[in-house]
């Protein structure tokens, strides 16, 4: 049976039909024929970091000073240009109450990417971010977990006077990590938001070409009995 997922862009609303294989990279193609991506992007992180604003300053460039925090989860789309590939982002912002963490393996799963975000002015939303991590592998359960592509975002940047994680610190984080990039960035000043966004995309594409590679393309039709002779008279059940 599929589910019935949400879909907005431009601040829409519409159904969307999806199959029990999850919600990862597919594409379409348009008049010219060329494809269009759809890459499934997850922020993780705890209550509070600035999950939310960094998805709307990416999205529709806008913050906003009033805290609300998610429950479950809600998406955005933004369509970029990657060299000449036009990718379509859906962005996924997780609830980060405990109370919630039950409902990942609904929103994890077909992950291209997971951004994993803390506040730099906060020394425990930088702690819990193995835990998100590890949740994020065992919930997903992506096919090569080693190489899965990460992002960490260190949040709140123009609060420098508060700064409680200093930048080295999480650079080290990050090579313990398979070496993950990691952005500083301010989604109340857009400092740093769109670049890390398009890293994001360029990693969740990199991962899809080796996936391709790895996974190649079976015929359609594999004809099981085929060269096979069958009994005079009888049938091939």
């Amino acid at each position: 049976m599929g589910r019935i997922s949400l879909c907005r862009r431009g601040g829409a609303r519409k159904a969307k039909k999806d199959t029990d294989e999850g919600w990862g990279l597919w594409e379409t193609s348009n008049m010219s024929g060329r494809k269009k991506a759809l890459l499934k992007v997850i922020i993780l992180g705890d209550s509070g970091v600035g999950k939310t604003s960094l998805m709307n300053q990416y999205v529709n460039r806008r913050f906003s000073n009033q805290y609300k925090a998610t429950i479950g989860a809600d998406f955005l789309t933004r369509d970029v240009q990657i060299d000449d590939r036009t990718v379509t982002l859906q962005i996924w912002d997780t609830a980060g109450q405990e109370r919630f963490q039950s409902l990942g393996v609904a929103f994890y799963r077909g992950a291209d990417c997971c951004v994993l975000a803390f506040d730099v002015t906060s020394a425990s939303s930088f702690k819990s971010l193995d835990s998100w991590r590890d949740e994020f592998l065992i919930q997903a359960c992506p096919r090569d977990p080693e190489n899965f592509p990460f992002v960490l975002l260190g949040n709140k940047v123009d609060l420098e006077a508060q700064r409680a994680v200093s930048a080295k610190r999480a650079q080290s984080w990050c090579q313990t990590k398979n070496n993950i990039p990691y952005y500083e960035v301010s989604a109340k000043e857009a400092v740093n938001v769109e670049a890390a966004f398009q890293a994001i995309a360029r990693d969740a594409l990199a991962r899809e070409a080796q996936e391709s590679h790895d996974f190649p393309e079976f015929p359609d039709q594999i004809r099981l009995n085929e060269n096979r002779s069958s009994p005079s008279g009888g049938c091939n059940c």
